[in-house]
Parts: structure tokens; C-alpha cells; sequence
């Protein structure tokens, strides 16, 4: 009976330990990157956590850009943002694991063939 105890103990504090990384999200996020062009950029991200709703914005050389979509279960976020370049707008979907106070993600630029990966680090 101890043994079942202990156990349902350490199942308990895994999925909190779990729920509170995605707490951890909120706040700015930097990451340098190189695009399928082949060109260095850096974006950053300021995100608000609410429940496994995620909101904020994505900075970059074209100013502030609202995220859509966003969502955190967990260790796993996605969002998306919308961006116009002048000659039309193109949607990028982020998909990526929180780990510690980096965020491994993979962008995919909607409507072609070309993702990138890039990884954020917590601002301090």
C-alpha cells in the first residue's frame, strides 16, 4: 500500500511539474535564425499564457506581428502569425518543444515548401 502511495506521489508531482513548465512560457524569448533564403534574422517573443491559450507578439525587422492561434499543451506550443511584405501577406505556423528556457521550433511558411528551424532562449 506504501509502494501504491509513493508511487501516485511521484505521478502527481510529474504532471505538475509538467503543467507549471507551461506557466513558464510567458515573457520575451529571443532567437537568431537562418531563413531557406539563407539569410540571417533574429525575432523576438513576447508571449502571454493564459490556461493553454497563448497570445503576445513576434518582433522582426517588419515591427510587431500578433500571434494567431496560439496554443500550449504542456511541453508543446504552436502559433501562428500573419506578416505582409507589400506585395501580399504570408502566414508562418510555429510548432515546438519548451525545454528549460529554450523552445525548439520548426517554421512553416504556409502555401510553399520551406520550413526552418530556429531556437528560442528565455530573455533574462
Amino acid at each position: 500500500m506504501l509502494s501504491r502511495r509513493i508511487l501516485l506521489s511521484l505521478v502527481a508531482v510529474t504532471l505538475a511539474a509538467g503543467l507549471a513548465g507551461a506557466g513558464d512560457v510567458g515573457g520575451a524569448w529571443v532567437a537568431e535564425f537562418t531563413t531557406p533564403s539563407g539569410q540571417t534574422r533574429e525575432s523576438t517573443f513576447a508571449f502571454e499564457v493564459d490556461g493553454e491559450g497563448l497570445t503576445g507578439t513576434v518582433s522582426g525587422r517588419r515591427g510587431d506581428t500578433p500571434i494567431e492561434d496560439g496554443r500550449i499543451v504542456g511541453d508543446e506550443i504552436s502559433f501562428s502569425v500573419t506578416r505582409d511584405f507589400g506585395r501580399g501577406e504570408m502566414k508562418f505556423f510555429y510548432e515546438g518543444t519548451v525545454k528549460g528556457d529554450e523552445i525548439e521550433m520548426t517554421v512553416t511558411i504556409e502555401d510553399r515548401d520551406r520550413t526552418f528551424e530556429m531556437t528560442a532562449k528565455r530573455v533574462k
